[in-house]
């Protein structure tokens, strides 16, 4: 409740809660149907591996002054892959913990995730696994499954796991890729995402109707047998009928996403490109979704506060912008907080 109504001061205020950075284009994997190296990610007319990113000081300078411009609750550290840029963000997290923001860090664990990490408070580090081990391993090498076990050893993780088509052609997949993470004392939760195509998309990834009909009426079963799995049934609900654009996504308009130049906007949500929202299965999406269906006094949607306060916090930004308050900009980086 007090991370809410903080997020709904920064609302109120103008600003967007969180803020999501690719902190880097550099990845030494080639994940299929990875969204951020995508053709359309960032528009059509530049990708992720083509856009200028920073190293060293330069990228602690830049994303922590885009930290101030964004002024975010909440940052989201992803690629790319983050640990390229290990030596940077052992600088950048703590100084993120020190101004009492909330970071979840998303990585492959591809190689050995610091030590001293563990103790930076506020920080939750995400490691994404694509099924068991043999289908895992054939999308996701180098970052296979026993180089992130061995990686992840003095940590407490969250797994992140996207359902996608290969994952479900058989009974009881996802019952024995919960039952595998979930032994792990490194793991304290696992989310599960459903693959999440763009506008028109043909691909092996990509759920049918009844895919994602069976997905989650096993999810709604698998969350009551296995304690770590973090899937409310408002959550899945959301996945079963998922908001039907990004106007309606309260995800996509309390985040702002920003690729590795630091001044790129990835629009409409971190996705990028032409994102198919009827058939979304982003968690984030999914669990603010739930929230803004709850019913507070069991009939006033929280959605429909939040749409009011979003209102407000517009008329605040254009304020703002008109007195010229752009202090803290990165040079190159557009002074629009959200």
């Amino acid at each position: 409740m007090q991370g809410i109504i903080a997020a709904w001061g920064r609302i109120l205020g103008g600003y967007r809660p969180s803020l999501s950075i690719e902190i880097t284009r550099e990845c030494p994997l080639r994940c299929p149907g990875c969204y951020a190296y995508g053709e359309e990610h960032l528009g059509g007319e530049i990708t992720l591996r083509q856009v200028r990113d920073f190293k060293g000081q330069e990228l602690i300078d830049n994303v922590l002054a885009l930290v101030d411009q964004h002024k975010p609750l909440h940052v989201s550290i992803v690629g790319g892959e983050p640990l390229v840029r290990y030596r940077e963000l052992n600088t950048i997290l703590p100084e993120l913990a020190r101004r009492g923001i909330w970071v979840q860090l998303v990585t492959s664990a591809v190689r050995e995730i610091p030590k001293e990490w563990a103790s930076i408070p506020k920080l939750h580090i995400t490691v994404s696994i694509d099924g068991l081990q043999p289908e895992h391993d054939a999308r996701r090498t180098p970052a296979t499954y026993d180089r992130i076990q061995k990686h992840i050893v003095g940590h407490k993780i969250v797994v992140h796991c996207t359902v996608t088509r290969q994952q479900i052609n058989r009974p009881g997949y996802l019952d024995e890729f919960l039952a595998f993470w979930s032994a792990k004392d490194e793991v304290r939760k696992v989310w599960m995402s459903l693959y999440t195509p763009q506008i028109g998309e043909v691909s092996d990834e990509r759920l049918t109707p009844d895919d994602r009909t069976r997905v989650i009426a096993d999810l709604m079963a698998l969350r009551l047998k296995y304690p770590k799995l973090e899937a409310p049934e408002g959550m899945l609900k959301v996945y079963a009928e998922p908001p039907q654009n990004p106007d309606d996504c309260v995800f996509a308009r309390t985040t702002t996403s920003v690729s590795a130049d630091l001044t790129t906007r990835i629009e409409p949500c971190q996705f990028g490109g032409t994102p198919d929202c009827e058939n979304c299965g982003c968690v984030a999406s999914a669990g603010l979704g739930a929230v803004a269906r709850h019913k507070l006094w069991g009939f006033v949607p929280v959605g429909s506060i939040f749409t009011g306060s979003v209102a407000i916090g517009e008329r605040a930004r254009k304020r703002r912008e008109r007195n010229g308050v752009t202090a803290g900009v990165p040079v190159g980086v557009t002074a629009e907080p959200g």
